[in-house]
């Protein structure tokens, strides 16, 4: 991913008024980012558990989408990250919905999916980022074939998102 300003994370929400995407918590230190190993810049809001955003490149611009986390249900289970599929115990796999971009998301509709927690899921895929033991299972794509797979479930998520 490209490098990103906050200026450009704030303009490119979609499911959320302009005055909310001027509110929201932005990182800190988007310069000390890791952009050349991640596929999409998603963070956890730190004064709101239950809120997470996600921006990613779209052809020639950014899309971004906030995000609710459900809460977690009691239970070691081990559950799998629909993006770049890494297993977590316990609730580092959340389901996370997206109000939907434009008139059905003001009339409340919205899209969800199960993603990793943190959403690190770029820095998973690359091993540098570790899980418990045992939580990557091994593929037998190569990495950028991996990523290719991850960018393209991203890519179908934010698709319900803006156009169902």
């Amino acid at each position: 991913m490209r490098p990103v300003t906050e200026r450009e994370i704030r303009a490119s929400f979609v499911n959320c008024s302009k005055g909310a995407a001027k509110r929201l918590a932005v990182p800190r230190e988007l310069a000390a980012s890791p952009w050349d190993d991640l596929d999409f810049l998603g963070w956890r809001d730190p004064s709101a558990p239950d809120r997470a955003y996600l921006v990613a490149e779209s052809g020639d611009r950014l899309l971004g989408v906030t995000l609710r986390r459900a809460k977690p249900t009691a239970g070691a289970r081990r559950s799998m990250c629909a993006l770049c599929l890494t297993t977590h115990s316990g609730d580092g796999v959340a389901l996370m919905t997206a109000r939907k971009a434009g008139k059905e998301g003001q009339q409340g509709n919205s899209v969800g999916s199960y993603l990793c927690a943190d959403l690190a899921c770029s820095l998973y895929l690359r091993g540098k980022k570790e899980t418990e033991p045992g939580a990557r299972a091994h593929d037998s794509l190569p990495l950028d074939q991996q990523i290719a797979r991850t960018t393209a479930n991203l890519a179908a998520f934010l698709d319900r998102v803006t156009h169902g």
